[in-house]
């Protein structure tokens, strides 16, 4: 396929000092055991192949000089696998691997269920070069109508979740190699109760009517279980067999005080936690990029392990409340995006230093790493760890 690009030309004489092949067997060590007490040097996350915290195909626009366009990046293979190839192709002369998988981003086996947002009746839009999901409810009348549907599918979810010729599609799928997914990833409950319902409104609700907005925490999280149980049945897990671990991304967490929190989003994550990960060593993970360090005391008693949490909420905080987690951050999204090459040194430096006492640090992005993310600060970040990372 050809591709209409305009990418700058490598100076490598303008690169980031860095011994490549060096860097990659150290961090080969580090990142597959970040507690390690033997690892060479902090781990660098933003290089780790196919992790939702890592380097993404949304970053090939700037760094190809290719006009943006997600929908088509989403939604044309080929394009995306060509673009994926292009951008490979030069991370192999910036720094020494290539990182992003070469794939479609729309699996094409894909099996038809329905999602939780719509148990909630919420419409999935495409606007903003993504996808949102719009209110289905806008007050508390028409809330507590919601609430009467979604607990009547509880009870039946399989009727409400599979298509009728589910049977048949799911044998097809299956002859051609997919297996059914294992429902362990979530957008978490705040930000998907303030989709369904609205910000104001929720906060609101937890303010004036406890009553409803404890019927509407129960029924997130009896859905959450309900979708769960049928997803294993149909993958044949038993309760010896059934992956372990689960994770929630809940940017809108920071919205709510602790004791809202508490009565509301605690309970869902706990529900959960309890059936898919009951012991402390299963992976109990969070992303939230936003300013949640007061939810941090309540996030310990969950027993929260694995977290990637916003730029305002520093490591050596996140170690106090939550001394076993493995951090994932905490670089500041918009500073690698902006390609700020001092202020990128500066905030590896901080990270780096907080990480030497406890380890179990990934230096990456608090947050997802977004297009304008040039190779070249990637590079920058590696070498800033092999010269001052070092354990």
């Amino acid at each position: 396929m050809q591709l209409e690009m305009n990418p700058p030309p490598i100076d490598k004489t303008s690169l980031a000092p860095l011994d490549i092949e060096r860097f990659w067997a150290d961090q080969e060590q580090a990142i597959a055991q970040p507690f390690g007490r033997t690892i060479p040097q902090v781990p660098c996350g933003l290089v780790v192949v196919g992790h939702e915290f890592a380097m993404q195909p949304e970053c090939v626009f700037a760094e190809l000089g290719v006009a943006e366009d997600f929908w088509r990046l989403y939604n044309d293979g080929d394009w995306c696998v060509a673009l994926c190839k292009a951008y490979n192709d030069r991370a192999e002369q910036i720094i020494g691997r290539r990182i992003l998988a070469e794939r479609p981003l729309t699996p094409p086996l894909k099996f038809p269920f329905k999602k939780l947002h719509e148990v909630f009746e919420c419409e999935s839009v495409w606007m903003s070069d993504s996808w949102w999901i719009k209110e289905s409810a806008h007050n508390e009348r028409e809330l507590a109508e919601l609430l009467d549907r979604v607990e009547a599918r509880i009870d039946d979810m399989r009727s409400f979740l599979l298509p009728d010729n589910w049977a048949e599609e799911k044998a097809r799928l299956e002859a051609l190699g997919a297996r059914v997914p294992a429902y362990r990833f979530q957008r978490g409950p705040v930000t998907l109760a303030t989709s369904i319902y609205g910000i104001e409104n929720l906060i609101y609700l937890l303010m004036d009517n406890r009553e409803l907005a404890g019927r509407f925490r129960d029924a997130i999280l009896g859905a959450m279980l309900a979708i769960g149980r049928l997803l294993d049945e149909e993958a044949g897990h038993t309760a010896e067999t059934a992956p372990r671990g689960f994770q929630f991304n809940d940017d809108n967490c920071y919205l709510l005080n602790p004791e809202m929190y508490e009565f509301f989003a605690y309970p869902i994550i706990k529900g959960v936690f309890d059936q898919y990960c009951p012991d402390p060593a299963d992976r109990r993970a969070q992303h939230s990029d936003s300013a949640m360090a007061h939810i941090l005391p309540l996030l310990s008693r969950l027993g929260i392990n694995w977290t990637n949490f916003g730029p305002t909420v520093m490591i050596d905080e996140i170690r106090r409340w939550l001394p076993t987690a493995e951090i994932w951050g905490e670089l500041a999204p918009y500073t690698v995006m902006y390609n700020d090459e001092a202020g990128i040194v500066e905030q590896c430096r901080r990270d780096i230093a907080m990480a030497r006492e406890g380890r179990g640090v990934v230096l990456t992005t608090a947050g997802s790493v977004n297009n304008g993310t040039l190779l070249s600060s990637v590079r920058l970040v590696m070498s800033t760890i092999q010269r001052e990372g070092r354990y």
